[in-house]
């Protein structure tokens, strides 16, 4: 199973942000995770910031760990939108398993 997000419903003209906003999206798709689909979310025509990101994936990965972003597809993003993905996913991921493992 696989469900969408088009980002560019939840965009201020062409900007998705700040982190508060992410909220809400990322409970529709911790809902979709919880019944085994995987989640494609599309920036077409978006740009996000940083906060933003971290507030959507870095939340994800911080309560589920690393192995969730295999479940998370990332469509149609800029170059910029993929860098900050690549630095929120990598700090993310690398403070999860800093915090568990004893």
């Amino acid at each position: 199973m696989r469900s969408s997000v088009l980002l560019h419903a939840y965009a201020h003209g062409r900007l998705v942000g700040p982190r508060l906003s992410a909220a809400p999206i990322r409970e529709k798709i911790e809902i979709a995770l919880a019944q085994g689909a995987e989640v494609v979310l599309d920036f077409t025509g978006v740009e996000a910031t940083q906060s933003f990101i971290d507030g959507l994936v870095g939340v994800l990965v911080l309560q589920h760990g690393p192995d969730v972003l295999s479940r998370l597809v990332f469509k149609s993003c800029s170059d910029d939108v993929k860098a900050i993905l690549q630095f929120v996913a990598a700090d993310r991921s690398d403070q999860y398993l800093k915090s568990h493992s004893h």
